[in-house]
């Protein structure tokens, strides 16, 4: 498909079919979603149909075929415009030459416009293809698009130009037709390959082709994941990363933020099941029996669904396809009718031609083309002056009537790694004493609770020649670990040092935290200390929070965490209670984001927020975001915290308010230009020439967003 309007026109056609309830063709992402009875919903009866069109009706393909697709789709355009642009160049010399009465005689002129014609031809026989196939496609639909007008502008506007030719008659349009197509052909080449970024946040989803362990004919083999199948017995290695889904033969220390979005990695016993993507931290091999293999793991069928948030339009998506369903009928009827009308006021052939083509020319909508982009250019310059970089500048528009804020807890409304927030200790023990012997004891392991204690640590390391000398570590539990002067240290949970026959005296429960994650420490006198650590917010997340609320938003905040870290969280940023959601899977947090009142905006940074960010109106990632959530987001905050969002979305307000003016002033040239078109003579230079100054008016409108102080929208 090579426009919207085939979008529509494949819609068109199949809405027409008996069980058929709803059609939705998503042009970015060439996908069909219908809804409908079963046999009418079947690939062999849709395909027919779509077929006698021009077009193929295939399976969702892979995302691989895809960009391979739009490859070969970006080649085909860009060889029409080099085309078009190179004989254009010429054929746009000629017709200037001409116009400014350059050239010494009428005889040369004429010489010059058969020239210009030449040039042309190239350019209307080979560059304009992609349209004119278009255009007879909507119309065999009976969905005619701005295709149809461009086409026929294009085809009209070289038949009056070999008619003035024939005539002897230098006043020539052959410009006015490859201005329509060069820039016509710059605007779908630009689409394509914003098409192609769309497909980058379904790569960020995928995992590698990879070697892995599998259990065949009596020995392990290592053999390619594709052609691992259910049932099969693979060895995961220690910090290796989980390439299919699958059931533990047993216990281990996983790591599942990626889909979950947990702060803390979970204790697996054998007979959980753990999905691709997740990480195995054990020290030790780990035997896992294959329950899905690729094509139909978790994370695929995550991506999958992915893709059918991304193919659904919204409501101002359905909004500019009603419009454009009756904007270009509307022009065509009108071309239609300044012909006989012309000829009936007693206007030559000739003429009334000119008029019926000024028509066509007046009714392509450049202005109105041109006031939503341009404003949405502005804006993006003046969110990226404030450190947000726009992947989608027309996400602007939304932004500015966004309702409901949904935010991810972890990395997002917090730092992403834990620090030391209250400790106690018994008789006797300074701080001093505490972080010296923890410095040495934590050394070493990947646990993130360790790898934060070593932080909190850190001044103290390297002050004292003691080493650790011997390392005792169960996976998810706690570690033993002996001092170079003999000591023994035994750090982790209550319940594991309780299992290692140590005794907690009173004071070691003094304080519970239950939002804090809790790590006891004893040496061979016994209980030594409890630390409890938690994951900070971000230092502008509680000033953020209030403004978004003050400024009439509803906010909530949506995570695969723990109920107590989540409440704790909520209260610190001034969240109430209901307003947290703890504990929740990708699809739960997406299902939940679709219930807040919408546009819906949702600002996320791991794995387990890509599905959240299709589904909501607009996607925010974070600076520490995955590759996976920049992906799929339609903007990216390019500073700590999320204060970028606040400004965001005020930069948004006022660049809508520039897109409204923008439209008021091209809809009121179009309605001044038609009707002065229709009812006096106009040359068709002289209605591009009119076309350039509403573009120009738009232009210095939103010129006027570009150049305003940034500071001003903080």
């Amino acid at each position: 498909m090579w426009c919207t309007s085939c979008a529509l026109a494949v819609e068109g056609s199949l809405k027409r079919l008996d069980g058929v309830r709803d059609v939705s063709v998503h042009y970015p992402s060439a996908t069909l979603c219908i809804n409908g009875t079963a046999a009418v919903t079947q690939l062999a009866t849709l395909a027919p149909k779509v077929k006698r069109l021009g077009y193929r009706l295939t399976e969702l393909e892979p995302v691989a075929d895809a960009h391979a697709r739009l490859d070969e789709e970006s080649r085909y355009l860009t060889l029409r415009l080099m085309v078009g642009s190179l004989f254009g160049m010429w054929t746009m010399l000629a017709s200037l030459l001409i116009y400014a009465g350059a050239l010494p005689s009428e005889q040369v002129e004429l010489v010059v416009a058969w020239v210009s014609g030449a040039f042309s031809l190239p350019v209307v026989l080979f560059s304009g293809v992609p349209f004119y196939r278009a255009g007879w496609r909507t119309l065999l639909a009976k969905r005619p698009g701005m295709d149809v007008l461009v086409s026929l502008g294009v085809i009209g506007a070289v038949i009056v130009s070999f008619g003035l030719l024939w005539r002897d008659s230098s006043e020539v349009y052959f410009d006015t037709a490859v201005m329509l197509i060069v820039l016509l052909l710059v605007g779908r080449l630009v689409e394509t390959l914003c098409r192609h970024r769309g497909l980058k946040a379904l790569d960020a989803l995928a995992l590698p082709d990879v070697n892995i362990t599998a259990w065949q004919e009596e020995a392990w083999i290592s053999r390619p994941v594709a052609e691992v199948h259910t049932g099969m017995r693979v060895e995961l290695a220690p910090g290796e990363l989980v390439a299919l889904d699958g059931t533990l033969e047993g216990p281990g220390w996983i790591d599942t933020a990626s889909l979950t979005g947990e702060s803390l990695p979970r204790h697996f016993n054998a007979g959980q099941t753990v999905y691709a993507g997740c990480r195995y931290l054990g020290a030790t091999p780990l035997v896992m029996q294959v329950s899905a293999g690729v094509g139909k793991r978790r994370l695929d069928k995550l991506c999958d669904e992915m893709r059918r948030y991304q193919a659904k339009k919204g409501e101002l998506q359905k909004l500019a396809d009603r419009f454009a369903a009756w904007l270009s009928p509307l022009a065509l009827l009108l071309a239609l009718v300044t012909l006989p009308a012309a000829l009936l006021f007693g206007v030559g052939w000739e003429d009334a031609f000119v008029r019926a083509l000024s028509v066509l020319v007046v009714a392509c909508p450049c202005a109105v083309g041109l006031a939503v982009p341009l404003a949405s250019l502005a804006g993006s310059g003046q969110a990226m002056q404030q450190g947000i970089a726009l992947r989608d500048p027309a996400a602007l528009e939304t932004l500015a009537r966004i309702r409901s804020v949904a935010l991810d807890k972890t990395g997002t409304l917090t730092t992403g790694s834990h620090t030391v927030l209250h400790w106690q200790a018994r008789q006797g023990i300074d701080l001093p004493t505490l972080q010296r012997k923890l410095s040495v004891a934590v050394v070493g392991s990947e646990h993130p609770l360790a790898q934060a204690l070593v932080r909190w640590s850190d001044n103290h390391r390297g002050q004292h020649p003691e080493q650790c000398i011997e390392v005792n570590e169960s996976p998810g539990e706690g570690r033993r670990v002996r001092l170079s002067s003999g000591e023994w240290l035994t750090l982790g949970s209550a319940k594991w040092l309780a299992s290692q026959c140590i005794a907690l005296p009173p004071e070691a429960e003094d304080v519970t935290l239950a939002f804090a994650s809790q790590v006891m420490v004893a040496d061979e006198a016994g209980w030594l200390a409890t630390l409890y650590l938690t994951d900070q917010p971000v230092s502008d997340a509680e000033s953020s929070v209030k403004r978004l609320i003050a400024s009439g938003y509803v906010v909530a905040m949506i995570s695969g965490d723990r109920q107590g870290a989540v409440s704790w969280l909520g209260e610190r940023v001034g969240l109430a209670r209901e307003a947290c959601y703890a504990q929740r899977s990708p699809e739960a947090k997406a299902r939940l984001l679709q219930g807040l009142p919408s546009p819906t905006l949702y600002v996320g940074d791991g794995l387990n927020d890509t599905l959240s960010l299709a589904a909501a109106d607009v996607g925010i990632a974070p600076l520490s975001a995955s590759e996976a959530a920049r992906e799929g987001a339609s903007a990216q905050l390019m500073k700590p915290g999320i204060g970028g969002v606040v400004k965001l979305l005020s930069v948004a307000k006022r660049t809508r308010r520039v897109m409204v003016q923008n439209l008021f002033f091209s809809a009121l040239y179009n309605t001044l230009a038609l009707g002065l078109v229709i009812i006096m003579a106009i040359p068709p230079l002289v209605a591009v020439l009119a076309m350039a100054a509403s573009s120009l008016t738009v232009t210095l409108n939103a010129a006027r967003l570009a150049w305003a102080d940034p500071h001003d929208e903080a």
